[in-house]
């Protein structure tokens, strides 16, 4: 998947978060978006994302100019290509950890099984959602973008507040996302993630 931009901007009560931002990303590449805090990294993201509409300028999704899409567009955009990995992001806290990972009842035997144990959650399968840890939550984010085939995620400071073998893992899930040829768009403040990136690009 290809996502670009054009002149993007976003100005949130009179105030500019920021101006002409030019991107271009594609799939199979890991892309660390960095700066201050307040800089906007998470408001350019939800505009990668199409959860926030920009003041100018457009994002173009494979081509097409998205700002002209209706609510049915963007929802069909998120359920068949997106991923977001947002600290407690989508959790339905008192379902469990295989359906948050699907939405669906039964799974057993199934492709979530594998994906769970892949990202260390296999034991926790059962478990409530509500009790993971922020580590186990950020895994299980990835475990849904990879059942759900995305093509394209989007995190938000996936590896903030983890202890260091939670921040490996993660960075290496979404590495392997990467060379897999997924499109990865992190927000983040770790420069040990940003290593691990094939293009950084730092808003000003």
């Amino acid at each position: 998947m290809r996502v670009q931009t054009a002149e993007l901007g976003v100005t949130i009560d009179g105030t500019p978060i920021f101006t002409g931002i030019d991107l271009d990303l594609n799939g199979g590449h890991m892309v660390a978006l960095t700066g201050p805090s307040g800089s906007g990294k998470t408001t350019l993201l939800n505009c990668l994302g199409l959860i926030l509409r920009p003041s100018s300028g457009h994002v173009t999704i494979d081509g097409q100019i998205t700002n002209s899409w209706n609510d049915k567009r963007r929802t069909n955009f998120w359920a068949q290509h997106a991923a977001f990995i947002y600290q407690d992001y989508g959790i339905v806290e008192d379902e469990t950890v295989t359906y948050n990972t699907t939405f669906k009842s039964f799974t057993r035997g199934s492709e979530a099984e594998e994906i769970l144990r892949h990202v260390g959650l296999d034991a926790r399968k059962e478990a409530r959602a509500g009790v993971l840890s922020g580590g186990e939550k950020q895994r299980l984010g990835v475990a849904r973008a990879m059942y759900k085939h995305a093509d394209v995620i989007y995190a938000d400071e996936p590896t903030a507040s983890l202890d260091e073998d939670n921040r490996n893992l993660v960075t290496s899930l979404l590495r392997e996302r990467a060379d897999a040829g997924v499109l990865v768009i992190i927000a983040t403040h770790d420069d040990r993630l940003v290593q691990q990136c094939d293009t950084e690009y730092k808003i000003r």
